[in-house]
């Protein structure tokens, strides 16, 4: 039997499915920035990243006109197209056109059909939790069950990868797609020639509940352009900077102590690792860190953080503390009394997910 996408899509349509996918974000524990390039190309990256019970979703339905349609429901923006002709670049929803656009052109042999394709996250874009990777990963899950494409985890990750990196042209490492794709705790590699390895960890449960008890994130009220802070860092590798590379050098090595940290369950290591990597990170870019970020910094180790960084790009979204569980509640307290958004936090092993819905 010849797969025919086209032939499901038109199966679809007789029948009307909405397709549904999630994918979770993360949280970045050590070694981001070693997987953007050009650092990861030359000397390879290592990544530590746990991903958490929040999710960006995507839905699809087919559609019996030649309307496309692109909403994001969270942030209350839509955009009508005749699907007959390419969707302009420069819309407000660019994730939505590049990866239509993209499975248009790989899957469909270039054959444009009507959709209405929704998304909306549980975090802003911008929040350092890998928001925007999130929802390209779940848009090219929901395209997979709906098209009954052959795709495993590396391939969804990679084509999300491509579309937002190459298609798209947003600067970027390649953590975000990999980590929303597989779920849970993992020690990533970045090698030459865009060989990644993803090694999932088998951490004891007694560790990864006494990591939750002692873990916070806090929202800085401030999100920001990733775009930017990377952009920077980019610049300073091309251009050899003894000391950002020394930097990168550092993160990348923290990302391995992170992990076997992580492992033995060594919450004391986890936070001295996360201090380490936190001065060696606003070592890369100006733009990491700012008055805001340093303040909230500040007020956690006065209320009983033993370390904390940044989650993401930096610039501002999410900052990661660890506390003392016992010294956790007041640390939150703190925090929200400042005008953050503090809170305690979960893992998931849930990788990116997708379903049709059954009525």
């Amino acid at each position: 039997m010849v797969y025919n996408p086209l032939s499901i899509i038109e199966e679809r349509r007789r029948t009307p499915h909405h397709v549904r996918a999630r994918a979770p974000l993360r949280l970045g524990l050590a070694g981001g920035g070693t997987d953007v390039s050009p650092y990861c190309d030359d000397f390879g990256g290592a990544i530590l990243n746990i991903t958490i019970p929040r999710f960006a979703y995507a839905f699809i339905s087919v559609r019996d006109d030649s309307k496309l349609v692109f909403e994001a429901s969270d942030i209350g923006i839509s955009e009508t197209y005749d699907c007959t002709i390419p969707v302009p670049a420069g819309n407000r929803l660019d994730l939505h056109r590049g990866v239509y656009e993209r499975i248009v052109r790989e899957f469909l042999g270039g054959t444009r059909v009507g959709l209405t394709i929704t998304t909306h996250a549980d975090a802003p874009a911008g929040s350092g939790l890998g928001t925007s990777s999130a929802i390209v990963v779940a848009l090219v899950d929901a395209f997979r069950e709906l098209l009954g494409l052959p795709l495993g985890r590396y391939d969804v990750a990679r084509l999300a990868y491509e579309i937002e990196r190459i298609d798209l042209g947003l600067a970027g490492g390649r953590q975000d797609q990999y980590a929303a794709a597989f779920g849970g705790a993992n020690y990533m590699e970045f090698l030459k020639n865009d060989q990644v390895i993803v090694n999932p960890l088998r951490i004891k449960q007694s560790h990864i509940d006494e990591l939750e008890a002692s873990m916070l994130t806090c929202f800085t009220g401030q999100s920001r352009l990733s775009s930017s802070i990377i952009a920077e860092q980019s610049s300073n590798m091309v251009e050899r900077k003894d000391d950002v590379l020394a930097a990168l050098h550092e993160l990348k090595a923290d990302a391995l102590a992170m992990k076997q940290a992580l492992l033995t369950g060594d919450i004391v290591a986890i936070a001295s690792i996360m201090e380490r990597s936190w001065q060696a990170k606003k070592r890369t870019a100006r733009s990491i860190t700012n008055s805001r970020i340093e303040e909230l910094y500040s007020l956690a180790l006065d209320n009983g953080a033993i370390a904390g960084k940044v989650s993401g790009a930096g610039g501002g979204g999410f900052v990661i503390f660890i506390a003392l569980p016992e010294k956790r509640p007041r640390l939150i307290h703190s925090l929200n009394e400042a005008g953050a958004l503090a809170q305690a936090v979960q893992f998931t092993n849930t990788g990116c997910e997708a379903w049709i819905r059954p009525y």
